[in-house]
Formats: structure tokens, C-alpha cells, sequence
């Protein structure tokens, strides 16, 4: 008795381990890749962190989906080797990193500039594993 018990406890146990594994996987947790964030996401998430106005996040939602179109048409260019899309994907950035800046008055410039320099850390903005956070050393 003690033996079926011990058996049946065991295969819940992996059951139970295997179907929080998949879970996580769905939910694009450690196991799992995430989606890359959308231009209106990351506008509100840039909305929310700079105190953007409604002036400046109408000037930068454009910047933000191109710059979406451009990663996307990267993603699926299957010509380049690895080390050009990533050097592709940080001229991209940059760009769209440029443009956004004059918009931003200085304490925002200043709060981008920090946000720009943790994203690799964090895997924000959409970022795939692999790929070069921007460097933005050149404040303006």
C-alpha cells in the first residue's frame, strides 16, 4: 500500500512539474521566448516612465512603428549572417533613438538616456536574446 502510494505521489509530482513547465512556456516565461513589444506598447510604457504629453507622443508613435517595420523586415531577411542584423538592429535603434530624443525636454533626454542603457539588462523593448542593446553614448 505504502509502495502504490509512494508511486502515485511521484507521477503527480512530475506531472504537476511538467505541466507548470509548459505553462510557463505558454505564458513566455524562463522557458519561453517573448514577444517583442508593440509600437503602442512601448509608447505607453515611454508615456508612463517620461510623463510624455499628448503632442510628443503623437511625434513619437511614428518614430516607434517604423522603427517596428524596419526590426520586423530584418527578422524575416534570412541573407544576413548574425553579426549583420545585429549591427543592423543597433543602426535601427539608434535611429529611432535619435529621432526620439529632440522630442524629449532635458529631464526626459536624461530619464531615455537610462532607460536606453538598462534595456539589454532587462531584455526591454522587445529585445531577442542575442541581440546588442543600442549604445547611446552620445547624449544631446
Amino acid at each position: 500500500m505504502r509502495r502504490a502510494f509512494l508511486h502515485l505521489a511521484m507521477a503527480f509530482a512530475l506531472a504537476f512539474g511538467s505541466a507548470t513547465a509548459y505553462a510557463q512556456m505558454g505564458q513566455g516565461g524562463e522557458y519561453g521566448h517573448r514577444q517583442p513589444m508593440s509600437a503602442d506598447q512601448r509608447l505607453q510604457m515611454m508615456t508612463k516612465q517620461l510623463n510624455l504629453t499628448t503632442d510628443q507622443q503623437q511625434q513619437i508613435k511614428p518614430i516607434l512603428e517604423n522603427e517596428q517595420e524596419q526590426v520586423q523586415a530584418l527578422h524575416q531577411d534570412s541573407s544576413l549572417s548574425p553579426q549583420d542584423r545585429m549591427s543592423k538592429m543597433q543602426q535601427i535603434r539608434e535611429n529611432a533613438a535619435g529621432q526620439i530624443k529632440p522630442i524629449l525636454n532635458a529631464d526626459q533626454q536624461a530619464k531615455y538616456q537610462q532607460m536606453m542603457s538598462h534595456q539589454g539588462h532587462r531584455g526591454g523593448w522587445g529585445q531577442g536574446p542575442g541581440e546588442q542593446p543600442q549604445n547611446q553614448s552620445n547624449p544631446q
